[in-house]
């Protein structure tokens, strides 16, 4: 399992801090908190650590089995952990595969990254090196949001630090480093790979960031990164940038729009706050711009919403906000014992129980992917995706309503 002890410039964190240059210092006055995902990561990090370990050292089949069947008994433990893990082994073993000769592998590997950031340390999953290429492979079990390893500083932190650690042994020879993030669950496997050179003149590049950093007290910069900031909820920065009105002084003023003027689209309003002349309805470009800025502004209100409830769980008050009884749904005691009872007051089995075919997605679990493939790959459509609505930054392509209407026409084609 990954060390409790964390650096205060981590290498997990450090997408955020390389842009809020405040967010250390501001969070190291704050509780650390922890979360069943965060506890179900753990568990799978250790499962796969496992499983990886027995696969490239020395380790007899009762002490992995012995070990492993432990780890499953904890409370969290779900099959799908073993599925993902055993995808990570897979990944894992492709990549030492493909080196001439066997290379050499090491997992859970501390590694120092102080000659770049003041303090700097944390823990590869799995370091692969082999000629002249070293290989940084991170596994992240969360299925929330795709993490991509191109220009990632977490993982470039973690190959500077696995440069400093295998320097005594591998000296000069390795020249390329290859950084993966694997995540099994969302079916996302990344990799990015640059020279040592760019790397150590990234490493160079950071440096001024990560002693202002580390120094206090920063500058505050809200955006993406506040996602896993501790003090999101709080952080006045970040306030101050969802209710700047400022923002908003080419927008209609609320309030200076009468009924009748929102009929005729092509006459213009006076806005009682500004005296300024308006068109009575937003621009394609104004709702452009506001459609980008509402994302973070629904997210910093869930934020706020997520504090206030731990707050008033643990008897703090929040002005004008309560707890209340949420709705919730009737369950049996015992469905088992239920069913008999409705059985034997004379209801037909047959009506009792309902016979469903399983999902597509349980029959391809239960047949295994290949054989799913082979034997009813043909039968397996998907439909053109419902449009949804994407920043321009969006690596899909646009939708188009006139592909769209000949997605139907001719032959259906499978995807499995």
């Amino acid at each position: 399992m990954p060390p409790v002890k964390h650096a205060l410039l981590s290498a997990s964190s450090a997408s955020r801090w390389l842009v809020c240059t405040a967010a250390p210092r501001f969070e190291e006055g704050l509780p650390e908190s922890t979360s069943e995902y965060a506890e179900e990561g753990r568990l799978a990090h250790a499962i796969g650590e496992l499983k990886v370990t027995k696969k490239c050292t020395p380790m007899s089949t009762r002490t992995y089995n012995t070990r492993l069947n432990k780890l499953k008994k904890d409370p969290l433990y779900t099959p799908e952990m073993d599925k993902t893990t055993d995808l990570y082994l897979e990944h894992i073993t492709e990549q030492v595969m493909a080196y001439d000769t066997a290379p050499t592998v090491a997992v859970e590997v501390q590694v120092d990254f102080s000659d770049y950031v003041p303090e700097g340390f944390g823990t590869c999953d799995c370091c692969i090196i082999g000629g002249d290429l070293l290989s940084i492979v991170d596994y992240k079990h969360g299925k929330g949001v795709p993490v991509s390893a191109v220009g990632n500083p977490q993982m470039r932190l973690y190959a500077l630090g696995a440069l400093h650690r295998y320097a005594p042994v591998f000296g000069d020879t390795i020249k390329r480093v290859r950084m993966t993030i694997d995540q099994p669950r969302l079916d996302s496997y990344t990799t990015d790979e640059i020279t040592v050179e760019e790397l150590r003149a990234w490493g160079e590049s950071i440096k001024p960031i990560a002693q202002k950093a580390f120094s206090g007290p920063g500058e505050f910069v809200p955006g993406d990164h506040c996602r896993f900031c501790r003090g999101k909820a709080q952080c006045r920065a970040r306030a101050n940038i969802n209710t700047a009105l400022e923002d908003f002084k080419d927008c209609v003023p609320a309030g200076s729009i009468p009924a009748d003027a929102l009929v005729p689209q092509e006459h213009s309003h006076t806005g009682a706050l500004t005296g300024e002349e308006i068109h009575p309805l937003l621009s394609d470009e104004e709702i452009g711009a506001l459609l980008y800025r509402g994302k973070f502004l629904v997210q910093w209100y869930t934020d706020l919403e997520n504090y206030a409830t731990e707050a008033l769980k643990q008897g703090k008050a929040i002005p004008g906000w309560k707890l209340v009884e949420g709705r919730s749904n009737r369950t049996f005691t015992d469905q088992e014992e239920a069913i008999k009872a409705v059985i034997a007051a004379g209801y037909d089995e047959a009506m009792v129980y309902e016979r469903k075919p399983k999902t597509l997605t349980q029959l391809e679990e239960l047949m295994g992917k290949a054989d799913f493939k082979e034997k009813i790959g043909s039968f397996v459509y998907k439909p053109p995706g419902k449009p949804t609505l994407a920043p321009a930054s969006d690596k899909r392509e646009a939708y188009s309503p006139a592909a769209t209407d000949f997605a139907g026409v001719g032959d259906r084609k499978s995807v499995v």
